[in-house]
């Protein structure tokens, strides 16, 4: 039998009917571990992150399971598994939750294969087994990078800035910020205007000393000469 892991468990029906009776499929139900809910979670100076298993989750009277009973629920179906697919999303948060997967899961590099779709078709399907890698750990550190700089930003600036306005306030997360810096720094390419300019070099005294007259400083868009 081979295991397949997806996030969604909307993805296990049509994904078993392509892949026929030789397969289980799963789901992890999005993320199974992150940083602590009460705590940092990231030591210094190394930046290391500290995960824990995201707890039970109750909403409208319904209790959802947590990220270490969803890890049971597939480490008992992959007794029975050949081989292990970790086919969670293909970006990084997705790359990032098959490596907490292989790692709660505790699979071994033979023991386990990363496959990516982005439809749920059969040529789709047949296609990512056919290019099935390992965890690409650059796209790993990337969401884990994002993490730290989400955490960072929540439990070490927000704090500040709700002494100094005198109000309870959460610096948020860093997307935002950083999109207005690129959308910025955009504008000012576009609306950069070519200049030309011309300076002069004089020597003197048998070329044993020089003076230069830069024009830069002083052309204008009006004025470029």
């Amino acid at each position: 039998m081979k295991l397949m892991v997806v996030e969604s468990p909307n993805k296990i029906k049509k994904l078993e009917s392509i892949l026929g009776g030789d397969w289980k499929v799963m789901a992890s139900v999005g993320h199974i571990r992150d940083l602590p809910r009460n705590d940092l979670g990231i030591e210094q100076p190394g930046f290391t992150l500290n995960y824990e298993f995201i707890p039970p989750a109750t909403f409208q009277g319904r209790t959802f399971p947590g990220g270490e009973e969803r890890v049971a629920r597939i480490r008992k179906e992959m007794r029975n598994a050949d081989m292990v697919y970790l086919a969670t999303d293909p970006d990084r948060e997705g790359e990032a939750i098959a490596w907490h997967l292989k790692e709660a899961l505790g699979l071994d590099e033979s023991e386990y294969l990363r496959v990516t779709f982005g439809s749920i078709t059969s040529s789709a399907i047949r296609k990512s087994l056919d290019e099935a890698r390992k965890i690409d750990y650059d796209l790993v550190r990337a969401q884990e990078a994002r993490r730290a700089l989400d955490r960072m930003y929540g439990y070490l600036v927000s704090p500040l800035l709700s002494d100094m306005l005198g109000m309870s306030l959460s610096a948020g997360r860093v997307q935002s910020p950083a999109v207005r810096l690129v959308v910025d720094q955009e504008r000012r390419i576009k609306a950069f205007k070519k200049t030309n300019h011309f300076g002069a070099v004089v020597l003197f005294d048998g070329e044993k000393w020089q003076a230069e007259w830069n024009t830069k400083p002083f052309t204008t868009e009006a004025s470029p000469y």
